[in-house]
């Protein structure tokens, strides 16, 4: 099987997670995609502004209706600092006969040599990675084994950092993410 990964705050998920992990998806044929909620990211450490639990029911409810689509805990409830070397070891074990694709941004790649236990990290994966708008892609650090693999696809300009700003000046967050996520953060008040 060929399994795709695709890790970040989603903090809040909205329509560019989830249009990454579908064109991930359809361009290199996979079987499953998993996302993985960071507790903590390594290279972005104040950039969580709401709780696990809230953070993964937002996800799981953008989701729940697709089956191609599945929600790992695994980093929430380690906690600490989500090193993707941590988690690519758990799904190795996990799935040790599988094709595994962790999906990064494009923005990633100049930085991929400053992860921890990188050289282990790509015998264990290999790599899909998206353009992101306005983060245009560079080259590729020369790691020893490193596998690639690019995703053409919809390029949306939207961050979390500016829906959480909408949130705080009032506007809407409709046609930037989905329903569930957007009742999650009413009945909670989140980013407030």
């Amino acid at each position: 099987m060929k399994i795709g990964f695709l890790g970040g705050s989603f903090d809040p998920v909205h329509f560019g997670h989830l249009l990454a992990a579908q064109d991930a998806y359809e361009q290199h044929g996979l079987d499953r995609l998993i996302f993985v909620p960071a507790a903590q990211a390594p290279l972005k450490p104040a950039d969580i502004q709401s709780g696990p639990e809230d953070r993964l029911a937002m996800l799981r409810g953008a989701v729940e209706w697709d089956k191609r689509f599945e929600v790992s805990d695994v980093e929430l409830r380690r906690g600490g600092v989500s090193y993707t070397i941590d988690s690519a070891r758990h799904f190795r074990a996990q799935f040790p006969q599988d094709d595994l694709y962790w999906i990064i941004g494009g923005d990633q790649l100049p930085q991929l040599h400053r992860w921890k236990d990188i050289n282990e990290l790509v015998r264990l994966v290999s790599f899909i990675f998206l353009e992101r708008p306005g983060f245009p892609v560079k080259a590729a650090p020369d790691l020893p084994g490193l596998r690639l693999h690019r995703c053409d696809g919809h390029l949306i300009a939207v961050s979390s950092t500016e829906l959480r700003e909408r949130v705080r000046r009032n506007l809407s967050l409709d046609y930037f993410m989905p329903t569930a996520a957007i009742r999650r953060i009413k009945d909670r008040n989140l980013y407030r």
